[in-house]
């Protein structure tokens, strides 16, 4: 049996049915069209499905639709503004950190939600956010750089 749930993705609130025990990636990915975020170990080691829940990031593999009620959601194509990148998905590219891409999305939303809540987060506290995630193409090496580029670009951003 399920149920009826309201939540707003990427700004734009939307109201879905999901069944008990579905998981926010499924709904996300076959309900609502948003395939940006990845499937990938379906046990929330990789972090190829990270989306940003309230401000957080979240493993949607792991994260109950049911929990997303009333909630704001934010996903890989929520990011850029138009056909203007988000500086975390500018500074991935220029540093080369973007191989198949498959890994990418999540990474950008893992550091999205960190840069958010931290926006001058330490080197240590990036690399703790990048350990939850698992990239076969790139190297984190140049993630590592990548989000050290997009720590700047942001900060040049802000407000004096």
């Amino acid at each position: 049996m399920g149920q009826t749930i309201t939540l707003t993705v990427n700004g734009v609130r939307r109201s879905v049915e999901v069944e008990d025990g579905e998981r926010l990636i499924d709904v996300l990915r076959e309900r609502l069209g948003l395939t940006g975020t990845k499937r990938g170990c379906d046990d929330g080691s990789c972090g190829a499905c990270v989306v940003v829940v309230d401000g957080k990031a979240e493993r949607s593999c792991l994260f109950l639709a049911a929990k997303a009620d009333g909630r704001e959601v934010r996903t890989i194509e929520g990011m850029a503004d138009g056909r203007a990148l988000h500086p975390v998905q500018e500074a991935m590219i220029e540093a080369g950190a973007v191989q198949c891409g498959y890994c990418i999305p999540g990474i950008v939303m893992e550091l999205d939600a960190l840069f958010s809540r931290q926006p001058d987060a330490p080197d240590e506290a990036i690399v703790e956010a990048l350990a939850r995630h698992l990239c076969r193409c790139t190297g984190y090496e140049a993630i590592l750089e990548g989000a050290r580029l997009a720590r700047r670009k942001l900060a040049e951003r802000r407000p004096a």
